[in-house]
């Protein structure tokens, strides 16, 4: 499936059934098929010359149950000592940053999180602003997100200024990546 997303695609290091399972049993919810295909199949690197998506790893920098963690706790860091806060939510639900499983970020800032409704297989992707503000719909899945970010609504995604993203996936170890930082 990614292959038709990526092209062209150089994989990074991929995570076992396993790690995934682990992840799950860490973070207390199911984590969705589309991004355990992308895990399992392109691992840790950049996607679409923009977003960083944490993978099961023995790496801190790009674990997905270590890098959650490290978005969730800084954001409630820098919000913490101003309880007026209000993000302005896309849509009709102002709820869904309440559920929000953090599990990337793009190379701008902005974070990526799935809200974590149980009971469904998939979980909608957010995207909360570098200014910790704007939360915007990504998609309605990880390909969603992906494809999305490729074409026009990009701008929906990422905001009025943005161009369609490139439609590579660049693996961590691979020339041309930096990893995560």
């Amino acid at each position: 499936m990614w292959e038709t997303v990526f092209s062209p695609c150089a994989p990074g290091p991929v995570a076992s059934e396993a790690a995934l399972d682990r992840s799950e049993a860490e973070l207390g919810y199911g984590l969705p098929e589309s991004y355990r295909a992308f895990c399992r199949t392109v691992g840790a690197g950049l996607a679409n010359g923009h977003f960083r998506v944490a993978v099961p790893s023995e790496f801190p920098e790009t674990d997905l149950v270590a890098q959650s963690e490290l978005i969730a706790h800084s954001i409630a860091a820098v919000l913490g000592d101003r309880p007026e806060h209000r993000f302005e939510v896309e849509g009709d639900d102002p709820t869904v940053i309440e559920r929000a499983g953090f599990f990337g970020r793009s190379e701008a800032g902005e974070f990526l999180f799935w809200d974590v409704v149980p009971g469904r297989d998939e979980y909608e992707i957010w995207v909360l602003g570098a200014d910790l503000e704007s939360v915007r719909f990504g998609g309605a899945d990880l390909v969603d997100l992906m494809r999305r970010s490729q074409g026009p609504a990009v701008r929906g995604i990422l905001g009025m200024g943005a161009e369609p993203l490139s439609a590579s996936f660049v693996g961590d170890g691979t020339e041309g990546s930096a990893g995560l930082h």
